[in-house]
């Protein structure tokens, strides 16, 4: 062999030991694209969770917004109910007042038309005193308190005048006239006609004549 053809070979043999090393590399600018592709999934991944994270912000606002509303509802029947239920109330106690009110006057009109024959009695009696005998006074006394006993369970009373401080509440002036002594000034000095309540209200006034 000759020494050119033993240089050949040689240079041969080196290309075989190189080419192996140079096709294992790659180029620099194919490793691009999968680093572009690499970055682009990251930054798709990023927006994902941001987009989730977005979702769920606006689903908890919605929620708080929804249950301040529902907070605000109850609050309005709440109240409302309250007002309803005082209101209620106060109705039932009305006209449990006023059923009370009625029975206790409800024979007012009988009994005012009473009075006057009660007070024709009275005077009866006293004529009697002075003028009749002792059995029929007893008798017409009896018949009398009777009478009387009988007007004061249904709730009559008498209006207490005689020597009274004078009370308009209760008492009518027919005419006023000299005290005869000072502490008898505002005071009741006569009784013209007896005044009656029917279970505290007053349904005739006393008339009177006062001290002035």
């Amino acid at each position: 062999m000759t020494e050119k053809e033993n240089i050949n070979n040689q240079d041969d043999a080196l290309k075989d030991t190189v080419n192996p090393d140079m096709e294992s590399q790659q180029e620099p600018g194919e490793e691009q694209p999968k680093q572009e592709q690499a970055g682009e999934g990251k930054e798709d991944a990023s927006d994902k969770v941001s987009d989730r994270k977005s979702k769920r912000f606006k689903i908890r606002h919605a929620q708080e917004k929804a249950l301040e509303e529902e907070k605000v509802k109850y609050a309005e029947l709440n109240d409302k109910y309250l007002r309803l239920f005082s209101e209620f109330d106060n109705f039932r106690k009305r006209t449990a007042k006023e059923k009370l009110d009625l029975t206790a006057t409800a024979s007012e009109s009988v009994i005012k038309d009473i009075l006057p024959v009660f007070d024709d009695f009275e005077r009866a009696l006293q004529n009697m005193e002075k003028n009749g005998n002792e059995a029929d006074v007893q008798g017409v006394t009896l018949i009398f308190n009777k009478l009387k006993d009988t007007l004061k369970k249904k709730g009559l009373e008498e209006i207490e005048a005689m020597n009274a401080d004078f009370n308009t509440d209760e008492h009518e002036a027919l005419t006023m006239i000299p005290a005869p002594e000072e502490d008898k000034k505002g005071k009741v000095l006569d009784v013209i006609q007896k005044g009656y309540k029917l279970n505290g209200k007053v349904i005739r006034f006393a008339r009177v004549v006062v001290g002035n």
